[in-house]
């Protein structure tokens, strides 16, 4: 087979759509007769363009969530031809100017996109004859918003049933939509060991552990939090990422010598599935990868304030599921937590419902299926 070269578009607007591309390269590296590379498209727009798109994403979910929530069902409903869509799709075409520069360089032999802002800009270059590769979307939650659909791709790549059935009711054809699941490094489809895990962070792996990551937005500052929860009685073990917060740290440590044995505070790591190793429970932001993360690695959730939008969604899903609850402030989290350590049964089934839904090789099979198109 020739040597090919697949281009992988994403949008540092959240982490979740540059993991995925990351998932993708990763698993590209062991083909050996591929070359991925991942392209942020925000390193080819202007300063302007690149604040106004991350920037304005990023405020709008930690200080508006519902206005973040008003957009995301606006552009949703909004009609393409719409004189908005229009002005919108104008801005990105100026702005993207050197990204098509770019990908015309390159030449690649496919292109797959974890991102719909790089998809639609190459949905319009194959409508003018200026690219002539095949082009694949990868939809990065257990949604399917309006602006990841468009005409000319090749392919779509869904994370569940319901993902492509919406897929097809936007007039995708049914023969180009493939239900893989949502692309995570492969570190998360082969679980490590508990108790080898457990003494690297000094935990005990006989007790229940219970993991809190994702940030304390919606539930208060993470040393509260934690404090609160270590007043439940119940010999568990607490793990907090604080990640790149220092100062969040910093008070997790402090409270840490009041509870020596039960908190064990961590920064930031790019291992976090060897602490997800030692966790019966996990609390996080219920965005498309970390909770395709923890599905893989078989892990009942409790999903930590969803904004409104495309996290919503994801929880409406895995609630609906049975692999999660909900808990909007601090004091459902803490009754939750009460109700599953009180329920070890209840915690078993929502593993086994975890379990069933986690798809490993989500990122091998989207490879496989772009690999027999252009082979």
């Amino acid at each position: 087979m020739p040597h090919r070269n697949i281009l992988l578009l994403s949008v540092s607007a959240g982490a979740g759509h540059m993991r995925a591309a990351e998932a993708l390269c990763t698993y590209a590296e062991g083909l050996g007769d591929v070359t991925a590379t991942h392209l942020d498209v925000m390193d080819f727009v202007s300063a302007g363009f690149r604040k106004l798109y991350t920037d304005s994403y990023l405020s709008l979910v930690e200080r508006l969530p519902a206005v973040w929530g008003y957009l995301y069902h606006a552009t949703n409903e909004a009609a393409p031809d719409s004189r908005m869509q229009r002005l919108r799709r104008a801005v990105e075409r100026l702005s993207t100017r050197p990204l098509r520069q770019e990908i015309r360089a390159r030449r690649p032999d496919a292109i797959i996109c974890t991102h719909f802002l790089p998809a639609e800009i190459l949905s319009r270059m194959i409508r003018k004859l200026d690219l002539d590769c095949p082009v694949w979307v990868q939809v990065t939650d257990f949604d399917l918003h309006g602006m990841w659909v468009h005409s000319g791709m090749c392919g779509y790549f869904a994370a569940n049933d319901e993902v492509a059935f919406r897929m097809a009711a936007h007039g995708i054809a049914p023969e180009s939509i493939h239900i893989t699941g949502i692309p995570i490094m492969p570190a998360f489809g082969t679980p490590p060991e508990r108790t080898e895990c457990a003494a690297e962070y000094g935990l005990d792996p006989q007790r229940t552990t219970i993991l809190l990551m994702g940030g304390g937005a919606g539930l208060g500052r993470l040393d509260k939090v934690a404090e609160q929860l270590l007043m439940i009685p119940g010999e568990f073990q607490l793990v907090v990422l604080a990640g790149r917060n220092a100062e969040a740290l910093a008070s997790l440590q402090q409270l840490a010598t009041r509870y020596p044995g039960r908190l064990f505070p961590q920064d930031f790591t790019n291992r976090v599935e060897r602490l997800m190793a030692c966790a019966d429970l996990v609390v996080t932001k219920p965005g498309g990868l970390s909770t395709s993360e923890c599905l893989a690695m078989g892990l009942p959730m409790i999903l930590n304030a969803p904004i409104p939008g495309q996290e919503e969604r994801n929880a409406d899903y895995l609630l609906e599921q049975g692999a999660a609850l909900k808990a909007c402030d601090a004091v459902t989290l803490e009754y939750r937590i009460r109700l599953l350590l009180g329920d070890p049964a209840r915690l078993a089934k929502m593993r086994e419902n975890a379990i069933a839904l986690g798809k490993p090789r989500a990122a091998a099979q989207v490879l496989q299926t772009v690999m027999a198109e252009i082979s």
